[in-house]
């Protein structure tokens, strides 16, 4: 694996995520209390012995920057290295990035200052644990071009995803981003060939991108600085290659999880309470996920009653009730406060006692959630201050509604609260 370079493509604007990439990059939004979705792919690369990473961003990519920069330092003897990427002006590029493989086109001169056998493309806002080296492995036993890691789908999601077709040697013979209708039909497979069950097979009779890819390192800088100017991995150029090379599927069937939407980021989090075993844990010792350490003091829990939740470091929990929801590092529960089946990120400082009384006197909640409230089905982002007897419960059962000057958004039906955001007491949402 020391000939494997790892690129992690981190710049999407993560729209579907709002608000909480109202001023972070997608891959830096919080996950399980005091992760990152950045930590996911590091530190499955770290575990499978790759440690020549690039991340590349580019929206709102300030705390992300600071995440990594703190959190991944290698020794200074090795040549090992998590080096940030961002857009920047050169005699061949003067734009922003217009997709996939044109944020890796802007920095083939940086890449070729690195060689190595073989590129191994991530993306920085998936929930799995996979060991790349067994991808790497099957991409050169194979003789392949390129690589795709893939997982089997049921027809219910196979419109979410970019499907593939294979022969019976397991080379790509089609390849359609988020077909439907007629187009979804035809991307329908016998999935045994990737060695599945046939009961398995016949629910799951598609196969999908995980839009993980494995490319030589000579094609790579050919394909991307061919005429045709592919702009995305999926959309255009593994399409506009799998007829000229040899385009492999390497299949992964563990639990993987797209975190694009405010729905899936909360329903990924709250799945990580399932017992007895949950589809993902972070308690694997042999693998584990990475982050940065924060050196917190223990939680410290008065006359609460807690049950199937996950507490992260830092916290102060007074006479709570808290089911089903996951507490980020450094919250601050009042009296008699009770959440139910919601995510609570946490804060990144302290208030001290002489700053929380200075601003009560001005009628600013101190950073916490304060006495009496009751938080039902909701995200609280990072650094809220939620008052006094303040209900977050979506009392009019609304889908849909964006209320940013008030501190909240609604969608699917789940309360966000905005990062930083002043909910002021006896407020009902």
């Amino acid at each position: 694996m020391h000939d494997v370079t790892a690129i992690i493509l981190a710049g999407g604007r993560g729209t579907r995520l709002y608000p909480l990439t109202k001023s972070r990059a997608k891959p830096a939004v919080p996950l399980a209390g005091k992760y990152r979705l950045i930590d996911i792919p590091l530190s499955n690369c770290i575990n499978s012995s790759i440690d020549r990473i690039f991340v590349l961003t580019q929206f709102n990519s300030a705390s992300l920057n600071r995440h990594i920069s703190r959190t991944y330092r290698f020794s200074m003897f090795t040549g090992s290295f998590v080096e940030v990427l961002v857009p920047q002006q050169t005699n061949e590029h003067s734009d922003w990035f217009q997709g996939t493989s044109d944020a890796v086109r802007h920095h083939l001169a940086v890449f070729r200052s690195e060689p190595t056998q073989d590129y191994l493309i991530l993306s920085g806002d998936h929930l799995y644990r996979m060991d790349y080296s067994l991808l790497v492995q099957h991409h050169r036993q194979t003789e392949a071009d390129v690589t795709i890691g893939v997982i089997p789908v049921p027809k219910t999601q196979a419109s979410r995803f970019g499907l593939i077709k294979v022969d019976s040697t397991g080379r790509v013979t089609d390849f359609k981003e988020k077909p439907q209708g007629t187009a979804l039909q035809e991307m329908e497979v016998d999935t045994t060939r990737l060695g599945l069950s046939p009961e398995k097979a016949e629910t799951h009779p598609y196969i999908a991108s995980m839009g993980i890819y494995v490319f030589k390192g000579d094609l790579l800088f050919q394909v991307l600085e061919s005429p045709s100017q592919c702009d995305d991995f999926g959309k255009q150029l593994i399409p506009s290659m799998i007829h000229d090379n040899n385009v492999q599927t390497h299949l992964f069937n563990g639990y993987w999880e797209d975190i694009g939407t405010i729905e899936s980021f909360y329903q990924a989090n709250l799945k990580l309470l399932s017992r007895p075993i949950p589809p993902f844990s972070f308690y694997d010792s042999k693998k584990p996920i990475f982050s940065r350490p924060r050196f917190l003091p223990p939680t410290e829990i008065e006359g609460s009653q807690i049950s199937n939740s996950l507490i992260a470091d830092g916290c102060s929990i007074n006479k709570a009730r808290i089911s089903r929801s996951i507490i980020g590092v450094r919250a601050q529960i009042a009296d008699n406060v009770l959440i139910e089946d919601s995510i609570i990120a946490g804060s990144d400082i302290y208030q001290s006692l002489e700053d929380r009384q200075k601003e009560a006197a001005n009628g600013i909640p101190p950073i916490g959630i304060g006495e009496n409230t009751h938080i039902r089905r909701a995200i609280l982002d990072k650094g809220v201050r939620i008052g006094k007897n303040v209900q977050i419960i979506n009392q009019n059962n609304l889908q849909d509604s964006c209320h940013e000057g008030e501190g909240y958004c609604i969608k699917n039906g789940i309360v966000v609260i905005i990062k930083e955001a002043i909910i002021a007491d006896n407020t009902i949402i």
